[in-house]
Order: structure tokens, then C-alpha cells, then sequence
């Protein structure tokens, strides 16, 4: 192995989860795991001799569980942590709760399945661990794990503005991302007001947590926040995500814009893909859309981005500094299609501007 092979620890109780989860990472070049643990007490042992690149860590499991293990090492040792759960609707709030306590990203299980989906498993778990090994980690403070409380109904279910909404010149706002985005979205829709344009927004998330995050996002935002299906009108004041393991096109009928939810293969090794809502976006909203493309690893988005801009679109980046990863902003901008590089916090007031 190369001094830039990126060393990685398993922790999870399952044996074969353990196991899976090894071959899978092994079978990279560019990555080697250099150790596996049944549980945190486990992993901090390991800790002592050996710190890794990446953490892939479960939540569930015996003496301590994941979500206390990942405070512990956040506010001591911050270290790259990729959170591996299994698909449940139940679990995906606890899960969520790891990103805001720091992890990374979220990866699904892997688990027997056909040729298909043991290739796209194994694509989407390196990549995390890639993603993840270039992400920026700081140590949090214990005042920081503090959740915040949901806000009273009145301050997020605005109602439609009248019939503005369903002018021809109504401004659209489609938002990409990946590592690092679940923090970056909270921040840009928190600061967003009631009125603001309707927005259509592809974040990197297995199926069932789009949903428990879309939630936690409208409980403490002014906006509307849920998870899009199909057919869904977008609307001022509300922002639609798209649900995992999906792909999400803008489309128009007359007046109106409205989702279109789909199944596809991987678009740039994801699904849902932010390059297949920004084409729709130029095709069927032209100039009349903003582009967002944030934090993420890889190359998804650029393309889309620069097809929105050909078409008159207004396109914005995140810029370097306030980013987890650089690498979708950066290859946007890199295509030229990108009008204005912004840091995170200045992303929100600049879409309300260009739209008014």
C-alpha cells in the first residue's frame, strides 16, 4: 500500500457486516482497512496504536452506542466518521442526529442482493470513504450537540402567495449536494424567508433519511421543507428534497413547475443525481432558474451547471473556505458554470436578490 492509501476502521457488531464491509473497502486500491471492532470500547483500544483515516460506524451496538461513541471522539479527536446504518424509517432520526453531532455522510448496510446492487453498494461505500478522507472536521464543543426546538406551526406552513406563484417569469431555485451538505442545506433554508422563490434540492442521502431529514428541517426553518413526490408543485415559500434513491427532474406544465420522481441508473455514480435535476431545470426553466451547487465530492452538478448557465440562468457556487469538500463547487467552476463563488453563509441572500 501507498503512503496516500487511506487507512480506514470498521466498528460494528455484526461480524458480517464487519467482514462485508472489509472486502468491499479492500477491493479499492486506494484504500486499506487497518483494523475492525465489535463495539466503541473495542475501537477506542485500537485508537491507542493506530489512527485511521476514516471511521465507518455503526449506531446500534452493545456497551456503548454509535452516537455516544462519535460525541466522545468529536469533542476529543476529531476524526472523519462515516456513519454505516441499516434501512429503517425508525432509525433514520438517530442517524441524523450523527451528522449533527459531526459525522460525514451516511451509507446503507450492504446486504446480499443482485449483481446490480452489490456494485452500486460497493461504489457508494468507497466513495463516502474517499469523500469523507478529504473532508474538513473540526472538534465540536458540548454547547454545539445541543438540538435546537422545533418552532410553532404558523412559523412553517406559510400558505401560497396567490396567483404570483403561477406567472411565467416565476423564479425557480434548483440546490445540489453532497459531503457536507446536510449542515450546508440547514444553514442556506434556515435563512431563507417565508415569501422565497420555490426551491428543488438533490442532497447525496439513502432513501428513508431524505425524508426524516426533509422533516427536521421543517421544524426548524420559516419555510416549508418535505421530501418531494411525484408530481409535487413547487411552490414560493417551500423547498422540495428529493428521496433517496431517486431521481428527482424539475418539469413544467404551463404556469407550472412540479416534480417529476423517477427510478434510472446512477448519474454520475448517484441517485438521485443533482446533474439530472439541473438539466431539467435549464430545459424546462431556462433563465428563469438559480443554480446552487455546495459542498460534495466528486463532479456531480457541474455539467448540469454549466447548462444552466448557457441558457441565462443565474448559477452560484460555495466557495473553498466554508465547504467540507470542494469538489463539486470546484469542478463547477472549473466548466465556467458558475457566476458568483459565495461563502455558505452568504449563498441564502443572494438567491433572495437575484430572484426579486
Amino acid at each position: 500500500m501507498s503512503a496516500n492509501t487511506i487507512k480506514v476502521l470498521v466498528v460494528d457488531d455484526s461480524a458480517l457486516v464487519r467482514q462485508t464491509l472489509t472486502e468491499i473497502l479492500d477491493s479499492d486500491p486506494t484504500i486499506e482497512v487497518v483494523g475492525a471492532a465489535a463495539d466503541p470500547y473495542a475501537a477506542a483500544k485500537k485508537l491507542e496504536t493506530t489512527v485511521p483515516d476514516v471511521i465507518t460506524l455503526d449506531i446500534e451496538m452493545p456497551r456503548m452506542d454509535g452516537l455516544t461513541f462519535l460525541k466522545k471522539l468529536m469533542t476529543q479527536h476529531p476524526i472523519p466518521v462515516v456513519i454505516c446504518s441499516t434501512l429503517t424509517e425508525s432509525g433514520s432520526e438517530t442517524t441524523l442526529r450523527a451528522l449533527e453531532f459531526g459525522a460525514v455522510d451516511i451509507i446503507l448496510k450492504p446486504k446480499i442482493g443482485t449483481k446490480q446492487f452489490l456494485e452500486e453498494a460497493r461504489i457508494r461505500v468507497c466513495d463516502a470513504v474517499k469523500a469523507a478522507a478529504r473532508a474538513r472536521v473540526k472538534k465540536i464543543t458540548t454547547t454545539q450537540l445541543k438540538v435546537q426546538p422545533k418552532l410553532s406551526a404558523d412559523a412553517v406552513l406559510p400558505g401560497p402567495k396567490g396567483k404570483a406563484m403561477f406567472q411565467t417569469t416565476e423564479k425557480v431555485v434548483v440546490v445540489g449536494a453532497s459531503t457536507g451538505g446536510t449542515e450546508a442545506l440547514r444553514v442556506f433554508l434556515e435563512a431563507l424567508p417565508q415569501d422565497c422563490p420555490g426551491i428543488a434540492i438533490v442532497q447525496h442521502m439513502p432513501e428513508h433519511f431524505t425524508a426524516a431529514f426533509a422533516k427536521r428541517l421543517n421544524g426548524i426553518c420559516r419555510i416549508t421543507v418535505k421530501e418531494a413526490v411525484d408530481n409535487d408543485t413547487v411552490l414560493r415559500g417551500q423547498a422540495l428534497i428529493a428521496p433517496g434513491n431517486k431521481h428527482m427532474l424539475l418539469k413544467r406544465s404551463g404556469a407550472r413547475y412540479y416534480t417529476e420522481i423517477k427510478d434510472g441508473p446512477l448519474v454520475r455514480r448517484h441517485r438521485p443525481s443533482v446533474d439530472v435535476l439541473f438539466r431539467s431545470a435549464a430545459r424546462y426553466a431556462g433563465k428563469n432558474a438559480v443554480g446552487v451547487i455546495m459542498t460534495g465530492m466528486g463532479d456531480d452538478g457541474a455539467t448540469g451547471m454549466k447548462e444552466l448557465k448557457d441558457v441565462g440562468a443565474y448559477t452560484i457556487a460555495q466557495d473553498e473556505a466554508t465547504s467540507v469538500v470542494f469538489g463539486m463547487p470546484q469542478e463547477a467552476i472549473k466548466l465556467g458554470g458558475v457566476d458568483r463563488v459565495l461563502p455558505l453563509e452568504a449563498i441564502a441572500h443572494e438567491v433572495v436578490r437575484s430572484c426579486s
